[in-house]
């Protein structure tokens, strides 16, 4: 009967999501929504989006192994990008004629800058997507009691979200995050009510977090955990700037303060209301002290839909699970068009000239397809991985390759396309190399590495050229010969 009511939640918003396809004509409809989408709208979405199965099953699922420290990623470092992106960035790139991110890099670079950030975005974009496959794997597993298997309930929500997104893009995602957003922000706050009561009360579930150490947020006072400690924070915070996914929300808002306050409310909004799912599963732990103590040593990321499943009456399961796939859903519908778009923007159409708008339309939708068959493969192929690594690291690859280039050639006017390339080259082959070698991202983070070294690469490779031409200019005047004469 659950299972029932879910898979009629799923017509409903395949539905909703054909409705609103109607609305587009046009690749800047399938993109960008036309860029008529209002504050409420671009706050909806850009919440909904981020708020995806690693927020709901994943942060919760990683907190009751740690403290608030262990998720400084996400929700903390999560949010805080969305904050910066608004107070930073969305203005500068709002005014811009731009289609994705890599427009920007295009204009600011040139092609070959774009092209490589555009892999490197695409790339990152695997992980996320499969993290959110993988938990429509789980949820139809565990609905069905095992009658759907894990790799066929992946499948399942698959094809419920690319429906509607191969056809309606932009406009069919913002919509069905609108909605998405109300059943997921209503829904986890009943759950949140009648879990808190059968726990004794608020007060008592914090208690308890508190008695296990599980509040402590800040690092133990030693260098090596510090600079875990900020490593970590900055991947999603800094590392999640660079993306399409991101700047598809703020390109999308009908005026430039839509667009700047939008990211900002969101990621507030975000904040907040991702405590309720660390809220949830510590009340699972004084709720069902045996049933937790057992997934604690294997799968912590059960112990929410277990304590629903066991303890919750039939209609809170009905919005639990209609919450949990709203959260999938909205970010696993975002994460797939980004990366399609991007492709076909920024690198397809350099290898097809002359591209109409209506056939690049249909690549777009094309790529769309081939991406979710891509992403649905990685997902069974990385069945295991923790839904909260799968994320965290996706944003490693951004964040070492594509952020410095996007602060620099915003903020810095001597940054040069070399500078670029080599800030891209440097920080992926840094934190490719911490990554192979065997002790090296315990004695110091991969992701730390490859910043550093993105950001030398940037200073140097802008600087030493024009350092070179100046100095070569002096030697000349000095010899009393015309520069560039032997």
């Amino acid at each position: 009967m659950l299972l029932a009511f879910v898979f009629l939640y799923l017509l409903v918003t395949i539905g909703i999501g054909l409705w609103a396809a109607r609305r587009v004509k046009n690749t800047a409809d399938y993109a960008v929504a036309g860029r008529h989408l209002p504050l409420i709208m671009i706050v909806t979405t850009t919440f909904a989006t981020w708020f995806g199965s690693e927020t709901v099953l994943g942060i919760g699922a990683k907190f009751v192994q740690g403290n608030l420290g262990t998720v400084v990623e996400d929700p903390f470092g999560a949010s805080f990008c969305l904050i910066l992106v608004g107070l930073f960035f969305a203005a500068r790139l709002y005014k811009q004629t731009l289609l994705t991110i890599s427009d920007y890099y295009r204009q600011r670079f040139g092609k070959s800058v774009e092209i490589l950030c555009s892999l490197i975005i695409m790339v990152s974009y695997l992980g996320w997507v499969a993290a959110q496959v993988t938990a429509l794997g789980l949820v139809f597993n565990l609905l069905s009691n095992g009658a759907i298997s894990f790799e066929w309930g992946m499948v399942i929500g698959v094809a419920s979200i690319l429906v509607y997104t191969l056809f309606g893009g932009m406009w069919s995602v913002a919509i069905t995050d609108f909605i998405q957003m109300i059943v997921l922000v209503v829904g986890l706050s009943i759950i949140a009510v009648m879990a808190a009561q059968m726990a004794g009360g608020a007060s008592h579930v914090i208690d308890y977090a508190q008695s296990r150490d599980m509040l402590r947020f800040l690092p133990e006072p030693t260098t090596k955990d510090m600079v875990a400690f900020f490593a970590a924070g900055i991947t999603m915070m800094l590392g999640s700037i660079p993306q399409q996914d991101v700047f598809q929300r703020v390109m999308s808002a009908k005026d430039v303060r839509a667009a700047t306050r939008g990211p900002v409310i969101g990621g507030i909004c975000y904040l907040l209301f991702a405590f309720v799912p660390m809220f949830l599963v510590v009340a699972a732990l004084i709720i069902l002290p045996e049933q937790t103590a057992e997934l604690l040593k294997g799968d912590t990321q059960r112990i929410l839909p277990t304590l629903v499943m066991q303890k919750m009456p039939f209609i809170a399961q009905i919005i639990f699970f209609g919450a949990l796939l709203s959260a999938i859903k909205s970010t696993a519908s975002a994460t797939l068009l980004a990366p399609s778009v991007t492709f076909v923007e920024n690198v397809y159409k350099h290898f097809r000239r002359g591209m109409s708008d209506q056939q690049t339309l249909k690549a777009m939708r094309v790529t769309t397809f081939v991406f979710s068959i891509s992403v649905l493969l990685y997902a069974i192929a990385s069945r295991g991985t923790k839904i909260y690594d799968m994320v965290s690291g996706a944003y490693q690859v951004t964040l070492v390759g594509a952020f410095v280039p996007l602060v620099f050639g915003l903020y810095w006017k001597r940054a040069t396309t070399q500078g670029a390339i080599a800030a891209i080259v440097g920080g992926i082959a840094m934190w490719l190399v911490f990554m192979v070698m065997p002790g090296w991202d315990e004695a110091f983070p991969q992701q730390l590495a490859g910043i550093l070294a993105s950001l030398a690469g940037m200073l140097i490779g802008s600087l030493a050229p024009q350092w070179i031409e100046n100095h070569r200019g002096h030697v000349h005047h000095y010899l009393g010969t015309p520069e560039g004469q032997v």
